[in-house]
């Protein structure tokens, strides 16, 4: 195969789009409810805890406040505002959300300031959690979001603790009096638990008293959890087992793929190849042509960039009619494995912008898992140009145009490609954070066909650039890692 390998991404022989659901998708989402001091918090804490898991996350619905009008938020700084009402919660936001999140795609939650009485300008993201315990005093309130809970808990505590609880949060925590607190507590807190806080109790699943006091309960809603992860995880893998059955049949029809280029074998690529294949070379020499050979790698990933027309003015005032290319490339590295790419794409972008994630595939089911994420925060994001010609990120606005299409390649980096579960789920968080498919090419020293034909049948848009293309069952585990960083 050469250069040429590569076929328009409109071809009608393109592959048909197959199905994949992420492990986070379907996220299984716990309410936990009670009276204000109920211990919501450490309760949903105490599951954290007892589940053990880097994938679970807490959603305050405290968050979800609504924005207050001056004359509400006078009212809420003399203590007379209703904070205990369900119209004080917006609902339709926290719906909106909590959607995303079940559907596997990232949330901008709000942050409310209590010291302000009112949202503050930036938000917080959640993605991909595998457990989402929503904790508020209204989480089995709304009909919609109990559609959407796969277990409903209340917490229940004695009228007295909840007000000592109170009292020491909002003093300590949140700035407040003493009188301002009790004003609070016996205007709205508790007429309110009365008429909308405590009949949830009968909706919920389990019913816990005495929170973190209670540990039997602990245990039992853990397990339940752990159970329904355990069922996600056999579905996944199962899955995953279906793309590679996939990958297989498509790649004895159809070969690797039209959307793969494998680097032209140059008598330099051959001669860098035969070195680094060499088990008798020492590591100081392997990194050393390892990075020339990855920057050889790299230089045939830029060429895949778009260009567009650009007329400049000389120094000699005539016009000439050039390319300029269509945005800057960024780079998403796969650790560990892409980190022996790095040096190599430095050699070819010395200032390339980059990104980090961390998956790691289980070694029996070989199921990955996400535990890191570091992108930047325009990845997604288009060039704009200006009337005069110049350029930068961000929305368009005023004289700002934007032309569709445009905008840098996103460079995957990874040394070894093994079943292509890991770099599928690097390509699903990419497309999350709005990376056009398209925009997306794995540049990968070794892979298998069946892993490359495994990531192009679910993004056929994908495009893949690699030196060596291994038969299936042959690739040595890790190899290039091994060496290149001496461990």
């Amino acid at each position: 195969m050469t250069t040429d390998s590569l076929v328009s991404l409109k071809s009608p022989n393109a592959v048909e789009r197959a199905e994949y659901t992420p492990p986070w998708a379907n996220t299984s989402i716990v309410g936990i409810a009670g009276s204000s001091g109920s211990g919501k918090t450490s309760l949903a804490l105490a599951i954290v805890a007892q589940l053990n898991l880097p994938w679970v996350v807490i959603l305050s619905m405290d968050s979800f406040y609504k924005v207050l009008t001056p004359d509400q938020s006078a009212c809420a700084f003399r203590n007379e505002f209703d904070f205990d009402a369900p119209e004080a919660i917006d609902f339709d936001v926290l719906v909106d959300r909590l959607r995303d999140i079940k559907a596997g795609r990232k949330a901008e939650i709000p942050i409310y300031s209590f010291e302000k009485h009112s949202r503050l300008d930036k938000t917080t993201t959640i993605y991909s959690p595998h457990v989402l315990i929503l904790e508020g005093i209204f989480a089995l309130h709304d009909p919609r979001v109990l559609d959407m809970l796969d277990l409903k808990i209340f917490a229940e505590a004695d009228a007295d603790v909840c007000l000592s609880r109170r009292l020491l949060r909002d003093v300590e925590q949140r700035g407040r009096d003493i009188a301002g607190c009790m004003k609070q507590w016996f205007r709205f807190v508790k007429p309110n638990f009365h008429k909308y806080v405590e009949p949830q109790r009968h909706v919920a699943d389990i019913i816990v008293p005495r929170g973190i006091e209670n540990p039997v309960a602990i245990g039992m809603i853990s397990d339940r959890v752990r159970k329904i992860l355990e069922d996600k995880s056999r579905r996944h893998q199962g899955e995953l087992r279906r793309l590679g059955q996939l990958a297989r049949a498509e790649g004895e029809a159809r070969g690797v793929g039209r959307n793969v280029v494998v680097v032209e074998r140059t008598a330099q690529v051959r001669g860098m190849e035969t070195l680094v294949m060499d088990n008798d070379l020492s590591r100081e020499e392997f990194v050393f042509y390892f990075d020339r050979l990855v920057g050889v790698l790299v230089e045939r990933a830029v060429g895949l960039q778009a260009f567009l027309p650009s007329q400049v003015e000389t120094p000699q005032r005539t016009l000439f009619l050039g390319l300029r290319p269509a945005g800057e490339i960024t780079a998403v590295v796969l650790l560990r494995g892409g980190g022996a790419l790095e040096a190599g794409l430095r050699r070819v972008i010395p200032d390339c912008c980059t990104g980090r994630l961390l998956i790691q595939t289980h070694e029996e089911t070989e199921e990955p898992s996400l535990h890191f994420r570091k992108l930047p925060p325009d990845i997604g994001r288009p060039r704009a140009e200006t009337a005069g010609g110049s350029w930068r990120d961000g929305e368009s606005s005023g004289s700002i145009s934007s032309r569709e299409g445009e905008g840098g390649l996103v460079l995957l980096l990874d040394s070894q490609l093994k079943t292509g579960g890991a770099a599928l789920m690097a390509v699903r968080v990419l497309v999350d954070f709005g990376v056009p498919e398209e925009k997306i090419v794995i540049v990968c020293y070794e892979a298998p066909r069946v892993g490359l034909r495994r990531i192009l049948s679910v993004y056929p848009n994908v495009r893949a650039v690699v030196v060596r293309i291994v038969e299936d069952g042959k690739v040595t585990d890790r190899w290039v890692e091994r060496r290149y960083f001496g461990t």
